[in-house]
């Protein structure tokens, strides 16, 4: 668990893994990104501390394989090429020139997205959402938002709006990352032979043995499903190293960064009747459209 400094992510985030983050353990300032001390010249643009979280994260941690390196590689020169005022190559209202804008959806073609594989208690399921703009099972996600303070918190913001449950905890240290094309985020870029990338980068939670989903209102379904029996072979990698982020010999029950249980409820669906349609109706492995 200690390939960061980041902490694990509750209900307020922690930014150790910056040494100039503003804010302190005990008296955050959610979504102002302004704390006690900070210097008057270190706040209020949105995203900034996000981004500094973003690109100590990626620097400090390391892929899986070749291909997860390359990924890593290509996310830090994005958070570099970004991350300072003057910054080129991004179009939109707030975008190009705002530090740290390279975090947000306002950054285009490319900007960083976060997601959570939940996993039940005993790491046989998962928790996957049926998209509603692209028709196929996700893990949990989307964009991230300038009130958010770290990825890790961000992920875990959206696994409980799109799980409903409440207390799910992620762990801090990425599992995955993965680039894909999203032709229907908004702002797109005008120009449909040039569109937008998100780079997502995938945690992973286990959710208790008596928690409780609920659909939200982003998705058609939301099921547990056999963590070997995918409705998508895509998501077979992620799931692998999720599972083996969360063996007994890596993250035991009482450490933090993991949560403490997960749901019994296997094959059940949400939303009622299986309402997913055809797989290919839309493009994409879309994660915060």
């Amino acid at each position: 668990m200690g390939e960061t400094a980041v902490d694990p992510v509750g209900d307020t985030a922690v930014e150790t893994a910056v040494g100039t983050a503003v804010g302190t353990a005990n008296n955050p300032v959610s979504g102002s990104g302004i704390g006690p001390g900070a210097d008057a010249g270190d706040v209020p643009v949105p995203g900034v501390v996000l981004h500094r979280d973003a690109l100590a994260t990626l620097r400090a941690w390391t892929g899986a394989t070749s291909e997860q390196e390359r990924l890593r590689a290509r996310y830090v020169a994005h958070l570099e090429a970004t991350g300072a005022a003057g910054a080129t190559g991004a179009t939109g209202e707030d975008a190009a020139g705002t530090p740290g804008h390279g975090v947000l959806r306002t950054s285009v073609p490319d900007h960083l997205t976060a997601s959570t594989l939940v996993l039940s208690h005993d790491g046989a399921r998962v928790l996957l959402t049926l998209h509603a703009k692209a028709r196929r099972w996700f893990q949990l996600g989307g964009h991230l938002e300038p009130g958010d303070r770290t990825l890790a918190n961000a992920a875990a913001r959206e696994a409980r709006e799109e799980s409903g449950i409440a207390d799910l905890v992620v762990d801090p240290v990425p599992v995955h990352l993965d680039e894909h094309v999203v032709p229907f985020c908004r702002p797109g870029t005008g120009d449909p032979d040039r569109p937008v990338h998100h780079l997502d980068v995938r945690f992973v939670a286990v959710a208790g043995p008596d928690a409780e989903t609920a659909l939200s209102d982003e998705s058609l379904a939301l099921r547990w499903w056999p963590a070997d029996a995918l409705p998508d072979p895509e998501l077979t990698e992620l799931v692998r190293l999720a599972r083996a982020r969360t063996s007994a010999d890596q993250v035991s029950p009482d450490q933090p960064g993991r949560d403490q249980a997960s749901t019994d409820q296997a094959g059940t669906d949400e939303a009622g009747p299986d309402r997913s349609g055809p797989d290919d109706a839309g493009p994409g492995r879309a994660g915060g459209a």
